[in-house]
This record gives structure tokens, C-alpha cells and sequence, in this order.
């Protein structure tokens, strides 16, 4: 079902969260201090008096990084909600899939959302995907963004890192980046830097 689009306009900081800093694969990120750009636009939303809204993944009862239990599932150091600014928890791809997101950025009156965090092309992008079909008019803060490598389909399991990253399968966090812009790029979203979104420029 498609929103009545408002025109008000919301950050969404997609699990920018301590889970990923636990992982080896986290040293090969596109950006591993991804955080600090989150962090301007955070500043940005706040100053313009816009919303905002963090979501954190969370896997319950997995023992992984992702296991509330293990308390990693925290923003990264550096970021920090504010009271008034609501903090969801999803356990599926998508932001707002499980969640109240939907019903909070319509009742704001919100129709622009900037999406910004961890993984680009994983959560970042399925949330995009799904707030374009909802109606908003999405903005994909890229480098605002960080991924990691993706192995390839069928490889070995539990491999060092310095192997996958040797794999000529693999594919690279920049390669992984390029293929979400062009995925989303007038489609689904308006891909902005951070500095574009900051000046309010295309």
C-alpha cells in the first residue's frame, strides 16, 4: 500500500551499530569509520529541526554479533540518539518490515527520507527499495554507507580474511557500492554525497 506522501523530510540511520565492529570482514569495509559521516548528517537533520529514526538489527537467540544478549547491539561510538528520537529493532533486511517505521514517518507528515548506514547493499538498499514502494521519495546517502566484501555464491565458509579478499570471486565493498548506485539511481532513489545532501544540492 502507497503512503500519502507529506513533505516533511527524515533521516533514517540504518544499523550503524556496534555488531559490525565484532567482525574481521569489518577491517576490509568500504568505510570502516563510516560513523563519522553518519554522524554529519545526523548533526545536519538536527539542526534543520527534521526527524530522525534508528533502527538496529537484531538476530535474538543466535549467539552472534547480532544476539542482543552479547550487547553489541548499540549504535557505533560516536552516534547517539536523542531523546524523542525513536529507536526500532527488525529482524528482517528491510527497515520497515516488523517495524512501526511506516506508520511514524506518515504520521509525521514525512515525504523525503534519507537512508543512510550498514550494509549498502543489504539493508540500506532493501529499505530504499521498499520506501520507494510505499510512496516516499527516497534519498540514498552513499558514502554515508559501508559494506564488505561478499564472497562468492558456493564459497568455503569460515575462510581468513586475507583469503577471501585474494579470491578472484569475491566481490570488492567498492565494486559491491558501484552495483547499489546503479541499482537504485532513478528508480527507487536520488543517490546523494554527504556533502550534497548537507548543501541541498543534487
Amino acid at each position: 500500500m502507497r503512503t500519502d506522501s507529506g513533505t516533511g523530510r527524515a533521516l533514517l540511520v540504518v544499523d550503524a551499530q556496534r555488531s559490525f565492529l565484532q567482525r574481521e570482514s569489518w577491517r576490509a569495509a568500504s568505510d570502516p569509520g563510516v560513523a563519522g559521516p553518519i554522524g554529519r548528517l545526523v548533526d545536519h537533520f538536527r539542526d534543520r529541526g527534521d526527524r530522525l529514526v534508528w533502527v538496529l538489527h537484531t538476530e535474538p537467540g543466535t549467539g552472534t554479533v547480532f544476539d542482543p544478549e552479547r550487547g553489541f547491539v548499540e549504535p557505533m561510538p560516536g552516534l547517539s540518539p536523542m531523546d524523542g528520537e525513536p529507536v526500532l529493532t527488525k529482524t528482517a533486511h528491510s527497515a520497515f518490515t516488523g517495524t512501526d517505521l511506516q506508520r511514524l514517518l506518515t504520521g509525521w507528515g514525512i515525504g523525503e527520507v534519507t537512508v543512510c548506514g550498514v550494509r549498502t547493499e543489504q539493508c540500506c538498499e532493501t529499505t530504499t527499495r521498499m520506501g520507494s514502494e510505499l510512496g516516499f521519495a527516497m534519498v540514498f546517502a552513499v558514502d554515508a554507507t559501508a559494506t564488505e566484501p561478499i564472497e562468492a555464491p558456493g564459497s568455503p565458509t569460515g575462510r581468513p580474511l586475507q583469503e577471501v579478499l585474494d579470491d578472484p570471486g569475491t566481490l570488492l565493498p567498492r565494486d559491491v557500492v558501484t552495483r547499489t548506485v546503479y541499482a537504485l539511481s532513478g528508480r527507487f532513489a536520488t543517490v546523494r554525497t554527504v556533502d550534497a545532501v548537507v548543501a541541498g544540492t543534487t
